[in-house]
């Protein structure tokens, strides 16, 4: 629901302080309460910067935040001129209202830009292009902010978010990467957010290339999905969180309570209307089915949203799990997806894995599974190594026997490690 810029006026005289849900709000209102005294945070500056996500790119550019390499566009011509300089595929984004996938376009070629362009609506809109950035093992890494009054800034521990259709599917705590890869997401984090203006909780979303880099793709002025985890799995949940800051009491602890934790979006399957959820349509039944089989799964937590009305891939609700490992708790998710008839009911599940401390090793090792699968026998391969990735390993020795596997085979060097 929009509100008129004198009702917003009348009503925040009467508290102490105003922060906002969503950055798609109207800033000069922001920015005329501000000049008559009112504390809002973060400051209207901070959320001018963020809701254009052009202007986020040239702010955080100028206070040396690694970025992918981007460029304003105005029309075609300079659109052709971003792909011989970045090449393809090109990333062909909106200045504004672009959030969840919506506003995004990936053109192949340059014989695809003009339908990229013309999906978007059109240079009125502002757009600009970005180099392709080639990430790694995860869709992004994120990093949730917390920044104080007093200019405190607390983060939380990185993690791994997977998407589906653009948009946020799945999010692991802690992300599965090396110490060195964590130590730099937070370290960019930081230095972001130390750039704005105003108090609050602020989500970095990032990528991790294939040469090690960590790059920003973008930044949020609120809490978000990516730590809803943190409800449950975290000493002061993301929310909490942002009430301390904005109203000047101390930080809360960000660190974990649990040793890992995974959320999973539950996503709109069908376009159903207002009040569906009480009339028994399709959509709503499949998400209430599956909230139920994770109530039996320990340490799982539900929270649907009561949205009157769900659209294909519309946030509804989402499912947390906590335990022990990233490792158990993909096997609990996995579990709870294939009950639900999420996953391919024909898929087997591996008994044997094999591991082996670099992809060097792979020529040799891919003859012990194809020699099983001869045989009748799953397998699954995976890269662990004890001195490049020993929170990986850990993981996944500690989950391989709720998991399925009877048998692993462990190869030369690091991976060796493993059985012991």
């Amino acid at each position: 629901m929009k509100y008129s810029c004198s009702f917003v006026c009348f009503l925040v005289v009467r508290c102490g302080v105003l922060t906002v849900e969503t950055e798609h709000v109207d800033v000069a209102t922001l920015e005329k309460l501000e000049q008559q005294g009112i504390d809002c945070e973060p400051k209207a500056s901070t959320i001018r910067i963020i809701q254009d996500k052009y202007l986020q790119k040239v702010h955080f550019s100028r206070h040396g935040i690694p970025l992918p390499e981007f460029m304003e566009i105005n029309n075609l011509e300079e659109t052709k001129r971003a792909g011989e300089l970045y090449g393809y595929p090109l990333m062909i984004k909106g200045k504004r209202l672009a959030y969840d996938g919506r506003g995004n376009a990936v053109a192949k070629s340059e014989g695809e830009l003009s339908s990229a362009i013309d999906v978007l609506g059109g240079f009125g809109r502002g757009l600009y292009v970005e180099k392709w950035a080639p990430f790694i093992k995860v869709d992004e890494l994120a990093v949730i902010v917390a920044r104080g009054r007093d200019n405190s800034i607390l983060c939380y521990p990185v993690v791994e978010t997977i998407h589906k259709e653009n948009i946020c599917h799945i999010v692991k705590a802690p992300a599965d990467v090396p110490w060195r890869i964590r130590k730099l997401a937070n370290d960019v984090a930081y230095k972001a957010i130390s750039s704005l203006e105003g108090a609050g909780v602020f989500a970095v979303e990032l990528f991790l290339t294939r040469d090690g880099q960590v790059l920003l793709n973008e930044v949020a002025p609120r809490p978000h999905n990516s730590g809803h985890h943190t409800i449950e799995s975290c000493y002061t949940s993301q929310f909490e969180q942002h009430l301390r800051a904005v109203v000047g009491l101390p930080l809360g602890d960000p660190s974990m309570k649990t040793p890992a934790a995974i959320m999973y979006n539950l996503l709109g399957e069908d376009e159903v209307g207002f009040f569906s959820s009480f009339s028994g349509e399709p959509g709503f039944k499949v998400a209430h089915q599956l909230i139920a089989r994770a109530l039996e799964i320990p340490g799982a937590t539900a929270h649907w949203y009561d949205k009157r009305e769900m659209r294909r891939q519309r946030k509804m609700g989402h499912i947390t799990l906590v335990g022990p490992s990233v490792g158990v708790l993909e096997a609990r998710l996995k579990s709870m997806l294939r009950e639900e008839g999420y996953e391919n009911p024909n898929e087997v599940a591996p008994r044997v894995g094999i591991v082996m401390g670099s992809d060097s090793d792979l020529p040799v090792m891919k003859d012990a599974a194809r020699i099983l699968n001869m045989f009748g026998v799953s397998t699954e391969v995976r890269i662990v190594s004890a001195h490049r990735t020993p929170e990986l390993m850990y993981s996944y020795a500690a989950s391989a026997r709720e998991r399925g596997i009877q048998v692993i085979i462990a190869g030369a060097g690091g991976a060796a490690h493993l059985p012991g």
